[in-house]
């Protein structure tokens, strides 16, 4: 099937391996540690100076701010400092450096873009709409993180990207974030770490409590337990996890959206931050919430997770509860249906499911929505994103994986009042691979993590071959003809 309006605009996304973060860089030998810290503590202050000017002229000029950084990595070692005389700012300076690193976070790839309505459309030319793109940034060792791009679609559909910064900054991460203990637990009993070590943890802490608060609570359960038996030390040590995968993070204002990165941050992140899909979501009452579900990967198993913000300032992370949160691919719908939330899901590897719930982070008893049903999905489907409304029902772009394993994006409509009954699917891809486009981390490769309506435009934004990304666009109109709407 040919689209007539079918345009890919003449832009492409590209990894630039310039773009690096300082990450700390510490041996797991404790000997290791103490021989460099004493080689530092070895040399005269005016060496240690001289040394420090050196690096910095080196790579100051590739950060905001490299000194904050560098006195964090020292920090870490700190424990293992023999020296009792005070240090000057400078050798500390050094010595965080002589533990610290760059990484380029999109040195392999930037791909899997989603796209959302900036929250802030002030300034912008009547008929355009001011966006942002969240993009899946890949580097050494394959550790994932989210960037971000903002643009204007214009009133004849044009699309322009705002010029990216060549900085990178991570947040602060918030020390004594807030949890909400019927979430902690319903978490807990999915574990099976409801039990009495950690009812005794639970049982004292308001419907709403700090870190600080959980942490006196286990502090005085460990102290207070006897004998400490293996089963203890394995539930605290869970509660700890738990905590650790749910937390808050901000950005300065005063950064570029291009220079606001999200770098894995929990244990069960360690190897990236997968695949986020950004919606815009508006409650019954007007509430307006940018929710992203993605993959946390630790190396072994992944974990579905939920990013909310409201201002893309401040971020919360948080865990997903049921017995549905088990795959990837998760999206959101817009909106409320009938009261309840919606989403679609990859349970099985194969076909795409959707579920609804009155919280968004509790999520059961998916039911099968599409299966693979022409050659080019016949190894799998899934979706490219959170449906999109349309007043002939909700679009659904998927995905689908045919011969050589080769992704195609489809596209699907959906009853508005009830989005379990299928209206239309398209029986061709509305976008494949070609060109160079085929060449890449894992070739013959298309794919994306959401779309956007502007007026009867679908602005549909893509990867190609886990490498780079591009922008695709066509007829909202056609595409719904297409689907028998």
């Amino acid at each position: 099937m040919t689209f007539a309006t079918l345009r890919r605009h003449e832009m492409s996304l590209l990894p630039e391996s310039g773009r690096v973060i300082i990450r700390p860089f510490i041996p797991a030998s404790i000997h290791n540690i103490t021989t460099i810290i004493g080689r530092a503590l070895a040399v005269s202050e005016e060496d240690a100076s001289r040394d420090l000017e050196a690096m910095l002229r080196e790579f100051d000029s590739r950060h905001i701010d490299i000194e904050t950084a560098l006195l964090a990595n020292f920090e870490k070692i700190v424990p293992h400092i023999f020296s009792q005389r005070p240090l000057t700012r400078s050798r500390k300076l050094l010595i965080g450096a002589l533990f610290s690193g760059e990484y380029a976070l999109e040195s392999a790839a930037l791909f899997n873009p989603s796209i959302v309505q900036h929250p802030d459309q002030e300034g912008v030319p009547e008929g355009a709409l001011r966006f942002i793109m969240s993009l899946r940034a890949t580097g050494e060792g394959h550790i994932s993180s989210i960037e971000f791009r903002t643009g204007l679609i214009l009133e004849d559909g044009s699309i322009h990207l705002d010029p990216v910064s060549r900085y990178v900054n991570v947040p602060e991460i918030n020390p004594n974030p807030r949890y909400k203990k019927r979430l902690f637990i319903v978490k807990l009993h999915e574990m099976g770490f409801e039990n009495g070590a950690s009812q005794a943890v639970m049982e004292p802490l308001d419907d709403s409590f700090t870190r600080s608060d959980l942490n006196r609570s286990v502090a005085r359960v460990r102290r207070e337990t006897q004998p400490i038996t293996q089963g203890l030390i394995n539930t605290l040590s869970c509660i700890q996890w738990l905590a650790d995968s749910n937390y808050e993070m901000n950005f300065l204002p005063s950064l570029a959206m291009s220079e606001r990165i999200i770098f894995p941050v929990s244990p069960n992140e360690t190897n990236g931050i997968e695949d986020a899909r950004f919606v815009r979501h508006t409650d019954d009452d007007g509430c307006v919430m940018y929710y992203a579900t993605y993959t946390a990967y630790n190396g072994h198993a992944i974990l579905p997770q939920l990013i909310e913000t409201q201002d893309f300032l401040h971020f919360r992370v948080l865990t997903l509860n049921g017995t549905a949160v088990q795959n990837k691919g998760m999206a959101l719908f817009p909106r409320r249906i009938d009261g309840n939330y919606a989403m679609l899901s990859r349970q099985d590897d194969e076909n795409l499911f959707i579920m609804f719930s009155d919280n968004p982070h509790y999520w059961s008893d998916p039911k099968i929505l599409l299966l693979p049903s022409e050659m080019w999905e016949s190894v799998k489907i899934g979706n490219c994103g959170s449906p999109i409304e349309t007043e002939a029902g909700w679009l659904v772009i998927t995905h689908g994986v045919g011969p050589m394993r080769k992704y195609c994006i489809g596209a699907a409509l959906l009853d508005l009042n009830d989005p379990t009954k299928v209206i239309g699917r398209l029986s061709q891809p509305l976008l494949e691979p070609e060109g160079v486009g085929r060449e890449g981390y894992v070739p013959n490769v298309v794919y994306s993590c959401g779309s956007i309506l502007h007026g009867r435009e679908l602005i549909l934004p893509y990867a190609m071959s886990d490498k780079s990304s591009a922008i695709a666009s066509l007829s909202l109109d056609e595409l719904l003809e297409a689907l028998g709407a």
